[in-house]
């Protein structure tokens, strides 16, 4: 399988990026293909141009959409991995979803409304936060980031949502073992999600 893992941390040193690294090496040594996608590292522009909306005079997708269309075109399974800040994904996430995966590649208009154009697509999502797992529940901050972002994304372009998986209680003075056995977590999603190619 091909996986496109799409990271949105600015600081190339974080956690995140430590996740988003470990997560494709494990898909790595279960014989699949993983691209990582930094955005911040790319200097990916998550405003959405008035040319790119479809309905706009003259429109047409930039050159940084049409390179990432092609690499989620080619992709099996897309893994998004973002903190939470103030509970929801960063701007950059949103920006990116408003610019790729926006009418005309994941989804068309029909006369029903819209059509899903990326069913079959498998969907995972990996999210970290300061706050300890137990008030992320507490609260319903992870099932409303859920609804509104993971299932709404894939209802409207046909996604299968496998699991998004929550890390928290993440800070900077977290102790190395600790590190350690969070990133054994992700290894161990991966592998539960995925089969080793050729077994």
């Amino acid at each position: 399988m091909k996986h496109a893992v799409i990271l949105a941390h600015p600081n190339p040193a974080s956690f995140n990026a430590a996740v988003a690294r470990t997560y494709v090496a494990a898909l790595l040594g279960l014989g699949h293909q993983a691209e990582l996608r930094d955005l911040y590292a790319m200097d990916f522009d998550p405003r959405l141009k008035a040319s790119e909306i479809p309905w706009a005079e003259g429109f047409a997708p930039a050159t940084d959409v049409v390179a990432e269309r092609a690499v989620i075109a080619q992709a099996d399974a897309i893994a998004f991995v973002y903190p939470f800040w103030f509970n929801f994904p960063p701007a950059m996430i949103k920006g990116y979803v408003e610019r790729v995966f926006g009418m005309g590649f994941g989804y068309e208009a029909s006369d029903v409304g819209t059509r899903p154009l990326m069913t079959g697509k498998l969907v995972v999502s990996i999210t970290t936060s300061g706050a300890p797992n137990a008030w992320i529940d507490q609260t319903g901050a992870l099932q409303r980031l859920r609804a509104g972002f993971d299932d709404h994304l894939a209802s409207v372009c046909g996604f299968a949502v496998l699991e998004h998986l929550h890390l928290g209680a993440i800070t900077p003075g977290m102790r190395p073992d600790a590190g350690e056995a969070i990133l054994s977590d992700v290894t161990a999603m991966a592998e539960r999600l995925y089969r080793r190619v050729g077994s």
